[in-house]
């Protein structure tokens, strides 16, 4: 049996040993991430973008300068609804448009100043919040949740 089978067994036998009569692991930690990245959605600077517009500029901010179809397929939509995001947020002044440089039939959309600006907003909010709940935490909760966003960022990028 390779590796990644190997693993998936022993997980699958800590399971049954140790949480017969409750919620897996999986379903447990699944749960809380959801409901922890729901309160941060919350957290808003502004409602007056959509999440998935949000979730556009976001994509953007890491991303850089991207192709309409490029940024729809990093944000997973179809092409026509990512064409309505970037022209409500063109029109919000968020983003804008340019020639593409080497093939004119194309645009590459990027962030404006006021784009980026807004992003910072709703991350400094988000993070405001955040650092509101861990403050009431003791070190050791806090110390376990550093260790435990390192390993869920390295099963996120897996």
């Amino acid at each position: 049996m390779d590796e990644p089978a190997n693993n998936l067994v022993r997980y699958a036998n800590y399971v049954v040993e140790s949480e017969s009569d409750q919620p897996s692991l999986a379903s447990r930690l699944r749960l809380a991430v959801v409901r922890l990245n729901r309160r941060l959605r919350a957290q808003r600077a502004s409602s007056s973008v959509s999440l998935t517009q949000i979730s556009a500029m976001f994509c953007l901010r890491k991303c850089g300068p991207l192709s309409p179809s490029e940024l729809a397929a990093k944000e997973r939509v179809q092409p026509p609804s990512m064409t309505r995001v970037i022209a409500a947020l063109e029109e919000a002044g968020f983003v804008s448009r340019r020639q593409h440089p080497t093939d004119g039939r194309q645009a590459i959309v990027e962030l404006t100043e006021r784009g980026t600006a807004y992003i910072e907003a709703e991350i400094c909010a988000r993070e405001a919040w955040l650092d509101l709940r861990l403050a009431e935490l003791d070190p050791a909760e806090r110390e376990l949740l550093s260790r435990a966003a390192e390993i869920i960022d390295r099963m996120a990028g897996q």
